[in-house]
């Protein structure tokens, strides 16, 4: 049973790899990201399963986590165009009198 329920996941991973190449638009490639990244997840676990190494869902819980941060960077960038504060130490609303 848990065997078909990796072929079919891989069938879905296969699915997901071709959406994400011919999305027409940036948003649509992340989607499809996300979701090789959550088949990712779930092939991680029935594999885990499958071979008796229970380890194998700790990794996938730490790598859907990772999706989840990664999907949230590329986002934010694709909306702003970049990750945030460049750090270099200008921000509104602080003078910089009494600098040398």
């Amino acid at each position: 049973m848990f065997a078909v329920a990796a072929i079919a996941l891989l069938v879905t991973l296969a699915l997901v790899l071709v959406r994400s190449i011919l999305g027409p638009t940036v948003f649509d490639r992340t989607l499809a990201a996300n979701t090789v990244g959550t088949v990712a997840v779930m092939l991680l676990a029935v594999i885990g399963f499958l071979l008796g190494r229970p380890e194998f869902l700790d990794l996938a819980i730490i790598y859907g986590l990772l999706n989840v941060i990664g999907t949230i960077a590329v986002l934010k960038f694709f909306r702003y165009g970049d990750l945030g504060d460049p750090g270099n130490g200008d921000t509104e609303g602080k003078t910089t009198e009494g600098r040398t």
